[in-house]
């Protein structure tokens, strides 16, 4: 049983497999839902609050470009904190910096005089700022004083701009301090950030050439973007410290963020469509990041590219990678920003779809429909006579505005992978036993997969199993599935798999039992005969008893290996165990009732004659101490041998021999102490009668 749950669970496993292996190689899709949830699970506060104000701004900011809303939940915590931080002397650029973009979300109330004094401190600090990180924190500080409405002009902005450029490196890279020889592609996204922050908050329209400078820096940096086949571009570093190491995606956000700041201020960058469209690829390509700092990279620079004033990507991609014949599903597209906006008028047409291991195409030059109502693009493939398969979809992209050309990448053509699946028929399959030497005269019986009915057959080991049949698809075309298997099962639960291969155009195989009884460790008897069809594009795979086989087979040998111990069915040991048979010992025999009532009264009897000889004599109470003190001790030792006599009963009753004793042995010692107060007090008394 275990075995054959395995046969199962392995055999749709692989099929689940196969349709995962589409959905994760089929085109990327735009920001989804999954991110929201994603965010907040990561993004999580501890009581209202995070450990810091970076992570503050990075939770806030991903929710904001969401649109989850969670800002007001976090406001009560942050902002005194961002106050202090904003009103200390002691603050560096960086605290700055963190402070006040955060309070740019959280709209904290703070008055006009604290923003001046900290635009003032940081004109001071950029005086005397020697590193890029530092002149980039105090930069951009300022830009977000000025969007506070309060004035934030740089007055010596050229040298400002000339202290930044001046760390530039002719590859477009920047380093981090004139002290430090290595350049930093990352560097370089912060430095074109801080640059754009200069051009805003300049007093006077920045020198142009020195603009064209830096436009021609961004060409060169774009010169070393690295790319996949599948036209996804990024940047890496090349030769950095370990220490400053920051990712490809880390790296990649920090260009992008810093271009289309730049280009926001310096107009229209010579950069073409398709690599904007490779970098939104990148950072889509990516899925659901697992960390924070990796999530918020990849949605605030995908916000960043949502809307440039280079060129705003258009994302294509398949709702559904998997289609169904039988379902007459259709070939659904979604062109669309990478937030999932609707893009502008256009057309897309299918080039041509090819078989993904052939290069001839099944069809070509197939406009899509347009449903205005769900903005699908949309075509019906059913009329198109393609068959089950996996298939590689070339797709062009044409805006119908001219204009739309300088606003949006489409890249031109985009390729995707799609499977069709259908079912698939089970044509001409026969079974039967033949002998060895007679193949041809074999009697063949015919099976009906598509009814439970099953055969049965004898054989020994001089004959031989034929078994074919032939998979059609919908169309016609002969099926080679991924996986084809005979099972043959043994009563004792040993399984024997065989695999089958195709050719001319039919699934054949031959059993010669007389090759195969050391294989079968020389066991006779019934065999259940199993045939298990499965692939991905096939949606009636199945794994169905063929019915039975008799097999009589000689004797094993001495030596004959013998067949390997079974699997425990993990399930087995809880289900019902086995009733327990008990055998008591037989009672031994006992005498009559009448005669145990009559010993009972005998054993009274001596009792009975205590009380009657207390009677004839006259008991009395004349010598029981008169004394509070004595009478006292009296009674608690006619109670210590009352709870002796009580003791006793309980023993018969009720309690076992070292409960009694451990009882009766507190009470002796109680006996013995007040006992021999009352005997003392009575020889003293019975002393002093005798000498009066």
């Amino acid at each position: 049983m275990a075995r054959n749950l395995g046969f199962v669970v392995g055999f749709a496993a692989l099929i689940c497999a196969a349709l995962l292996s589409i959905s994760a190689a089929a085109s990327i899709r735009p920001i989804s839902d999954a991110h929201r949830s994603a965010a907040l699970e990561l993004f999580v506060p501890i009581d209202g609050s995070f450990p810091s104000l970076e992570e503050t701004y990075e939770a806030l900011r991903t929710f904001q470009i969401l649109g989850l809303g969670k800002t007001s939940d976090i406001s009560n915590a942050t902002c005194p904190v961002v106050l202090d931080k904003l009103r200390s002397p002691t603050s560096s650029p960086k605290e700055f910096f963190n402070a006040l973009r955060l309070n740019g979300i959280l709209g904290c109330e703070i008055g006009s005089q604290t923003f001046e004094n900290v635009a003032s401190h940081l004109h001071a600090l950029i005086k005397d700022a020697d590193s890029l990180m530092d002149l980039y924190y105090s930069v951009i500080s300022l830009l977000h004083i000025k969007g506070q409405g309060v004035s934030a002009v740089l007055s010596d902005a050229e040298g400002v701009f000339h202290s930044i450029k001046a760390l530039s490196q002719s590859d477009g890279r920047w380093r981090y301090d004139s002290n430090n020889a290595e350049s930093s592609t990352y560097a370089a996204g912060i430095a074109l950030e801080a640059l754009a922050a200069v051009v805003s908050l300049a007093d006077a329209e920045v020198d142009q050439s020195k603009i064209g400078i830096v436009k021609h820096d961004i060409e060169k940096l774009f010169d070393s973007i690295k790319s996949y086949d599948d036209g996804t571009l990024y940047f890496d570093e090349k030769h950095v410290d370990g220490s400053e190491y920051k990712g490809p995606l880390t790296t990649t956000a920090s260009v992008v963020r810093g271009v289309t700041a730049f280009a926001a201020v310096a107009g229209k960058l010579n950069i073409p469509g398709d690599k904007m469209l490779g970098l939104a690829k990148f950072f889509l390509s990516i899925g659901v990041p697992g960390s924070t700092k990796d999530l918020f990279n990849q949605i605030d620079a995908l916000s960043c590219l949502e809307s440039n004033r280079i060129s705003i990507p258009l994302i294509l991609s398949l709702p559904a990678t998997v289609l169904s014949l039988t379902s007459k599903d259709q070939l659904k597209v979604e062109v669309t920003t990478v937030f999932g906006s609707a893009a502008p008028p256009l057309t897309v047409i299918l080039v041509q779809a090819s078989s993904y291991d052939k290069d001839t195409p099944v069809l070509e030059n197939q406009e899509l429909q347009f449903d205005t109502e769900n903005n699908i693009h949309y075509l019906d493939i059913l009329p198109l006579k393609i068959d089950v398969g996996k298939y590689t979809l070339e797709f062009e992209i044409s805006l119908h505005d001219p204009e739309n050309l300088n606003i949006y990448a489409t890249g031109g053509r985009a390729n995707a992978l799609a499977f069709l699946t259908g079912t698939i028929k089970v044509d001409k399959a026969q079974i039967g036993v033949f002998d060895s030497d007679a193949e041809s005269a074999a009697t063949m019986q015919k099976l009906d997969l598509s009814q439970d009915n099953r055969i049965s057959l004898a054989a020994n080991h001089l004959q031989r199993m034929r078994l074919t049949f032939q998979l059609v698809t919908p169309l016609g075309h002969n099926f080679k599935p991924h996986q084809v298997f005979l099972k043959l099962r043994h009563e004792s639960k040993v399984e024997h798999i065989f695999a089958l291969e195709s050719s001319a155009r039919q699934f054949k195989i031959i059993l010669d039992f007389l090759g195969l009884v050391e294989k079968f460790y020389y066991l006779s008897g019934r065999y259940e005969i199993d045939l298990a069809i499965g692939d991905a594009a096939m949606e009636n795979s199945f794994l169905r008893v063929l019915g039975y086989i008799d097999l009589d087979l000689p004797e094993p040998p001495e030596k004959a290996s013998r067949p390997p111990p079974q699997p425990v069915d993990p399930y087995s040991r809880f289900g019902p165990k086995p009733e327990i048979s008990h055998i008591f010992r037989s009672p031994e025999k006992r005498p009559p009732k009448e005669l145990s009532f009559s010993f009972l009264a005998l054993t009274i009897v001596p009792l009975v004659g205590f009380l009657i000889g207390l009677l004839r004599l006259g008991v009395n109470f004349k010598g029981f101490p008169s004394s509070s003190v004595p009478a006292l001790f009296s009674i608690l030792f006619h109670a210590g041998i009352a709870a002796v006599l009580l003791l006793y009963g309980l023993f018969w009753l009720k309690l076992d021999l070292f409960m009694t004793l451990k009882a009766l042995g507190l009470l002796g010692v109680f006996l013995i102490f007040v006992g021999h107060r009352t005997l003392s007090h009575l020889a003293s008394t019975s002393a002093k009668l005798k000498t009066n």
